[in-house]
């Protein structure tokens, strides 16, 4: 489904309840947008029933998010249906839990507008995307207060019934934009030319093989690409810093 699928905007909106982001995802997912267009962030998620196998990496996660405490597993039905799930920190929000391609794009090319200096954080971010700082600044100061963000990439056709849908589950703040999330590769890489430019311009030639090598290992295990770019931005924190211009190219010395 997801082959044929052609996002051509985005779809935001905020959320007070959790049952509520449930409720929309769910609702998505049944319209047929794939998994892997949807976006979900926020603070204060709650343990809930566990779907036994719905994350496929490690157990990861959160029981104290309130107090950036990480542990346990992290339960909760919607979250099932999502790629990619995380842990990040974000300034002024604090640590989240981020689903999707968002929270990809957060570990990547977005990282530098999250540390940089003064206005730096989500509304950077969102910016650079192409969201209008306002409306991001919103966002920022709703996930802060501990409400939900839900993104969803859509044919532009059905953006309408979309939004719509997403106003009728509760949303709040809806914003449409022309924006879609970057993506590294249309699949698995098979050189520095098929990674995005957004993702290329961030990376070394020497940052740009390891980050396909550590890619395509993990996209060859389990076929989801925001899981696959998700550890191929870790390894490149972990094996390189950022220069000046926000390049990562300089190889961490190891004792």
């Amino acid at each position: 489904m997801a082959d044929n699928y052609r996002a051509e905007r985005t779809i935001s909106a905020v959320f007070k309840e959790q049952d509520q982001v449930d409720t929309v995802v769910r609702r998505l997912v049944d319209r047929g947008v794939p998994s892997d267009h949807i976006s979900v962030m926020g603070k204060n998620f709650q343990s809930q029933s566990r779907i036994a196998g719905f994350i496929s990496k490690k157990d990861v996660i959160l029981g104290g998010l309130r107090t950036g405490a990480i542990f346990g597993s992290l339960f909760g039905s919607f979250l099932s249906l999502l790629t990619g799930v995380g842990v990040l920190f974000i300034p002024f929000v604090g640590s989240v839990v981020s689903a999707g391609p968002l929270s990809a794009v957060l570990l990547g090319a977005a990282s530098g507008a999250l540390a940089g200096g003064a206005g730096a954080g989500l509304v950077s971010v969102l910016a650079a995307l192409g969201m209008s700082e306002e409306k991001a600044a919103i966002y920022q100061t709703r996930l802060q207060a501990g409400e939900f963000l839900v993104m969803v990439e859509v044919p532009a056709g059905k953006s309408g019934e979309y939004q719509l849908l997403m106003q009728n589950a509760g949303g709040e703040e809806i914003h449409t934009s022309d924006m879609t999330l970057p993506r590294p590769c249309p699949g698995k890489c098979n050189d520095p030319s098929d990674l995005s430019p957004e993702v290329r311009s961030h990376l070394s030639e020497a940052a740009q093989k390891t980050f396909i090598e550590r890619y395509n290992s993990v996209y060859d295990e389990n076929q989801d690409p925001i899981q696959a770019e998700q550890a191929a931005w870790e390894t490149i924190h972990q094996q390189y810093e950022e220069d000046e211009n926000g390049v990562w190219s300089k190889q961490k010395v190891t004792a």
